[in-house]
């Protein structure tokens, strides 16, 4: 029984493949997590600046002690002591990253990366701006299209990490979103990425189990 439900995710993870390729973005496979920081150690230059947006699934994969302790200069959003002014200017020297590191909320089968943040500062790097954009992802993220990608957010994603933040928002009480208009709300921005310019920007790195919400 679990082989063949392995046989089943293997099968998703291809096509979702087959699928970022289509739309000019890189994919990678690993079997694990621990697979990741090997991979980013092939992917990311000695000396490039690498900026990261928050995400359980880099925790989960070891990969802020990766950097932090690599030949690299680290915008990092966590460092101790930083003022909320210097961490808005971080965010935008951010955009001018040579890497910038990430999750994603859901990637649908047919290529397409689906992103939700409070802030924005995450979805707009996303975007533009970095030379290089790195997603780490476990395959709980894959979905079948859009209409589910948004539904994830709605009745997973976006309730787990008010949890997580210890917030007041409707979602948390109901555990699944109310589209509130609390001033804590962390679903603000909404991107849907599809076929690229310029080819091979975007990596997506698909880890073969559940990471992150």
């Amino acid at each position: 029984m679990l082989l063949q439900v392995g046989q089943v995710f293997q099968k998703r993870a291809e096509r979702t493949m087959e699928a970022l390729s289509n739309n000019n973005m890189k994919p990678y496979y690993v079997e694990t997590r621990d697979q990741v920081v090997p991979l980013l150690k092939e992917l990311i230059e000695e000396g490039s600046t690498v900026a990261f947006g928050g995400s359980q699934t880099l925790d989960q994969c070891a990969v802020l002690p990766f950097i932090r302790n690599g030949s690299f200069t680290v915008l990092d959003r966590y460092a101790p002591g930083l003022t909320p002014q210097e961490l808005k200017e971080l965010y935008r020297k951010s955009f001018s990253a040579d890497v910038y590191l990430s999750s994603i909320n859901a990637i649908t089968e047919d290529g397409w990366l689906y992103a939700v943040d409070g802030s924005g500062n995450r979805v707009a790097a996303l975007i533009y701006g970095p030379e290089k954009v790195i997603i780490i992802a476990g395959i709980n993220k894959i979905v079948e299209n859009l209409d589910e990608a948004a539904t994830r957010v709605e009745r997973i994603a976006g309730p787990a990490n008010a949890m997580r933040l210890n917030l007041k928002t409707p979602c948390v009480e109901q555990g699944v979103c109310q589209d509130c208009n609390d001033d804590s709300r962390i679903c603000c921005s909404y991107i849907a990425l599809g076929h690229q310019k310029p080819k091979g920007r975007i990596s997506v790195i698909l880890v073969g189990e559940g990471l992150g919400y």
